[in-house]
């Protein structure tokens, strides 16, 4: 059986604060890497040995991937790093606090700016300090295609064709995969995977550093999904996601 770890970052400084994140580069909390690390104990104790690993370019997902690598003593695996498996981009919203923007633009506007499938943020201006056409780690990547803000359906045209054409096809070679993401980028991947509608996506949340374990057989077909962890935690964690946008 072959197998793909699907594990959004630890919490994060920003999470900790109930800022918007997206491309900001913003450090695990302390709690943060407690999470990582008892992440790494979960698959250490289902006996997971990666054979390759994939993140983003933003030092919350890269950091929690190597404290799990490092637990499992398994830092000598090739490690990928891309900037389409960046968070979604919260445009002007990045930085402020989501309680704060929801008693001043009502729940439901911060619903969707936070999971409306196709609904975007104000755009960041080009010259914004937060722009990433200003940030070094992009400066070989073409203007055109560095987001100044998005929807959840941009960040899926952006990071479902990296998927598609680097990171599934690589089981084919190898038997264990961990990718370390953030929320709405694994959301897509897990829509593409579930087949989950755009409405129904709203209501999927992905807990913090929680392994999420996709399992397919030797021709790479679909047989199973699954978290690993204590199901009621799971579940309360996810709640506690869901809220964040609440007064």
């Amino acid at each position: 059986m072959k197998k793909i770890v699907l594990i959004r970052h630890g919490q994060s400084q920003y999470n900790l604060e109930n800022r918007f994140t997206g491309w900001y580069d913003c450090p695990l909390s302390e709690q943060g890497v407690l999470e990582a690390k008892k992440a790494a104990r979960l698959l250490k104790e289902n006996d997971f040995m990666f054979d390759a690993a994939y993140t983003s370019l933003l030092k919350r997902a890269i950091d929690t991937l190597n404290i799990i690598l490092a637990q499992l003593d398994q830092e000598w695996i090739p490690v990928s790093k891309t900037w389409r498996l960046n968070e979604k981009h919260y445009g002007a919203l990045q930085g402020l606090n989501k309680r704060q923007t929801a008693e001043k633009y009502g729940e439901e506007q911060v619903r969707l700016w936070r999971r409306g499938f196709d609904v975007r943020p104000a755009p960041l201006d080009m010259d914004d300090d937060r722009s990433p056409i200003r940030d070094r780690r992009y400066e070989n990547i073409p203007k055109q295609y560095l987001p100044l803000t998005e929807s959840l359906k941009d960040a899926i045209a952006r990071c479902l064709p990296y998927w598609q054409e680097e990171i599934f096809p690589a089981l084919k070679r190898n038997s264990q995969i961990i990718v370390a993401a953030h929320g709405n980028s694994l959301r897509g991947i897990v829509k593409y995977l579930k087949n989950i509608s755009d409405e129904d996506i709203a209501s999927f949340n992905l807990p913090t550093a929680v392994p999420y374990v996709f399992e397919f057989d030797e021709n790479l077909n679909y047989v199973q999904d699954y978290f690993l962890g204590d199901d009621a935690e799971i579940k309360e964690r996810m709640r506690q996601v869901a809220k964040q946008g609440g007064k």
